[in-house]
């Protein structure tokens, strides 16, 4: 980043919207727009440069630009691999977007962008290592150090999602296949979809409705709710025996759901390899505008 930067931009790349925000030197908004994806690699390039413009039209001077993909750069290649969003992959995105905006711009995954705005100035603020957990739908996780995102030897670090379920039950084998390849990922089993399958067979795919079905006393309901919170628990366990965070932030649609926030940390108990378990598990701060505030913190603040 170059001393002409007035503020940081920060753009969140989804499968259906692409979302631009501008936050001042003080990590204070001034500017969030969205539109929704066009379709093709190209034409979503042209979108990203054209709201970058707008930005700095309508607020003077110019910005950082950070970016949130559902993927990652390769570091062997350059190009785009494991985006949901089929199209970027194979592509030199941050190149491609360097280029046509005249500037460097940086590109992490999404949930990556995630964990930093919450450890940045949200639920995780203060905290040494902050892991950040999106559930909606998929599942993906990211590792924040210091400030700073652990992205890991093959830039995969925190790709939680598609690590198997642990302690599986008979019942849960041989599981559920994945479109990674493989089954029983834990995505397929504590996104919004799979708890949906979960309960309502597998043409479901909305899970939304299941926390006030339970509520209202639907046995399968709350039976799917509770399967849910033990396998959500399991993946964390092995979370936190693997990094031992000193926060979980909870991110995406089914972080709505109040009863996780009072059932995971007895379930946790269960599974982690401690004779006391205190890690917190805690709703995110800034709920949909985490993702495009944490693209905006992959650059340091200017000079305010």
């Amino acid at each position: 980043m170059t001393a002409s930067c007035d503020y940081r931009i920060g753009i969140d790349l989804g499968g259906t919207k692409i979302e631009v925000a501008a936050l001042a030197p003080d990590g204070s908004l001034r500017l969030r727009r969205r539109i929704a994806t066009p379709q093709g690699y190209d034409a979503s390039l042209a979108a990203m440069v054209d709201l970058v413009r707008g930005v700095e039209s309508q607020l003077g001077g110019s910005g950082s630009v950070g970016v949130g993909i559902p993927g990652v750069i390769s570091p062997a290649t350059g190009l785009v691999k494991n985006a949901n969003s089929i199209a970027l992959n194979g592509h030199p995105f941050d190149r491609d977007l360097a280029e046509a905006l005249g500037r460097a711009v940086r590109v992490e995954n999404d949930a990556n962008c995630f964990a930093l705005s919450e450890a940045a100035d949200g639920a995780g603020t203060g905290q040494h290592c902050v892991f950040g957990v999106i559930l909606g739908t998929g599942c993906g996780g990211g590792i924040v150090i210091g400030g700073q995102v652990l992205q890991g030897r093959h830039r995969i670090a925190g790709e939680w999602g598609h690590t198997p379920l642990p302690w599986p039950t008979a019942e849960e084998s041989p599981g559920i296949p994945c479109w990674c390849g493989h089954r029983n990922c834990l995505e397929t089993r504590i996104s919004g979809p799979g708890l949906a399958r979960d309960c309502d067979g597998p043409q479901a795919q909305d899970a939304r409705s299941l926390p006030a079905r339970a509520a209202a006393g639907e046995a399968a309901a709350r039976a799917a709710l509770a399967r849910h919170a033990d396998r959500l628990a399991r993946g964390l366990a092995v979370v936190i025996n693997l990094i031992d965070p000193d926060v979980i932030v909870l991110g995406g649609g089914l972080s709505n759901m109040d009863h996780l926030y009072s059932e995971l940390p007895g379930r946790l108990s269960g599974y982690v390899f401690s004779d006391f378990v205190h890690t917190p598990v805690v709703r995110n701060v800034h709920g949909d505008s985490s993702g495009v505030r944490g693209a905006a913190w992959l650059w340091p603040a200017p000079p305010a």
